[in-house]
């Protein structure tokens, strides 16, 4: 059984505890920088939904019924929920202002229908009882974690290299005037606590070189913009390793990349926030309502796959079926995941897959939508 969310649902390594024990400490500078857009720019990209097409076969949303999006970004599956189910009630969640005011706009084309909601997963249990909904009234909850396409395209926001803007990566924007933002994460971390933050959260292997050369940067001149800190982990490589990573299409990946996305996690608290997401999804879905996750990279994915099969995630991942196969049984490795998902599935109480392996999108999909490339989706009924 599940444990309530709580700060200890996702464990920081002891370098991240002190500095988040210790952020009081300093002034986040976040202030000084440019606010947050309240607003879509103009030349804004059209958001693409991922998985669209699986999401909506799986969730089987039934007209009247009332549907929980925990992650609304730019609306492109509750849009398409909208349309294809008459009379649904969309719960549009969000905890980017952003993309709040998106899904105020959506509730003004559909009056009476769509209930926009401000706030993270962890403060969205109060939340949802003030808007009048109660444990167990959800038939249907999607939940599709990480960083928005449209957060990634807002140079503002300071959540991509490509794109110089100042280093912020807050997801609540100005909500929170006392969140330290990435530039004060940059400034702040001493380098052992820089490189486990990097090692952590990015899973990256050249993480104390990459922390080594930020704390040599920062001795010189403040680090303050997106594209200042992408040259400065590229300039602890030599230039052939500047693109040398490549992601799931094969293209040259920066070497940065994994950097920003430690940051990124980091600032927003994520995988703290995605267990409460995950727990807000179970305590006010129906029995037999539906889940489904979308997840975009390994450390969101092992969390929901552990939440779907009733772990406890405040303890650490129980060994694998491979790992003691490997040792005791020498069985075949390809066979060991399936068989480690099943026995995962047997032992949860709270859960039923209703998809035997993970959803992955098609390879026409990824050529049209090639950020949706990393894309998993699990679909799992409450029992």
């Amino acid at each position: 059984m599940h444990k309530s969310a709580s700060s200890s649902s996702w464990r920081k390594p002891n370098q991240i505890q002190r500095f988040c024990s210790s952020s009081s400490s300093f002034t986040p500078d976040c202030q000084s920088r440019s606010p947050a857009p309240s607003s879509l720019p103009t030349d804004q990209k059209p958001h693409t939904p991922v998985l669209l097409k699986e999401v909506l076969q799986y969730m089987d949303i039934k007209p009247g019924q009332v549907v929980l999006d925990l992650t609304f970004g730019g609306g492109g599956h509750s849009k398409a929920i909208l349309r294809s189910v008459p009379g649904v009630t969309l719960v549009a969640v969000d905890r980017d202002p952003v993309a709040f005011g998106l899904a105020q706009k959506l509730a003004e084309e559909y009056p009476g229908q769509v209930k926009p909601v401000l706030g993270r997963f962890s403060e969205l249990k109060d939340l949802l009882i003030r808007l009048g909904l109660g444990n167990q009234t959800v038939d249907a909850a999607l939940l599709d974690a990480g960083c928005s396409s449209m957060q990634m395209d807002m140079a503002d926001r300071g959540f991509s290299l490509s794109k110089d803007g100042p280093l912020d990566m807050r997801m609540d924007g100005d909500r929170y005037p006392g969140m330290p933002c990435a530039a004060d994460a940059v400034s702040a971390l001493d380098q052992q606590a820089l490189a486990c933050v990097l090692a952590a959260y990015g899973e990256e292997q050249h993480a104390k070189k990459i922390a080594a050369a930020i704390v040599q940067a920062r001795s010189l001149y403040p680090i303050s913009r997106t594209q200042q800190l992408a040259s400065i982990v590229a300039g602890a490589f030599p230039p052939s390793a500047l693109y040398a990573r490549s992601d799931r299409l094969q293209r040259p990946s920066h070497i940065a990349t994994k950097t920003f996305q430690a940051l990124r996690i980091f600032v927003n608290d994520e995988l703290n926030e995605l267990v409460a997401g995950l727990q807000v999804a179970q305590d006010f879905l129906r029995p037999d309502g539906r889940l489904c996750v979308l997840t975009f990279h390994s450390l969101e994915d092992r969390i929901a796959k552990r939440f779907l099969r009733g772990e406890d995630l405040s303890a650490p991942p129980r060994r694998s079926i491979r790992k003691r196969a490997r040792t005791h049984l020498q069985r075949n490795p390809e066979e060991e995941e399936d068989e480690d998902e099943e026995k995962g599935s047997r032992e949860s109480i709270h859960w039923v897959r209703l998809q035997r392996k993970v959803v992955l999108p098609s390879k026409e999909e990824v050529e049209e939508n090639p950020r949706g490339r990393s894309a998993k989706l699990r679909v799992a009924v409450r029992r």
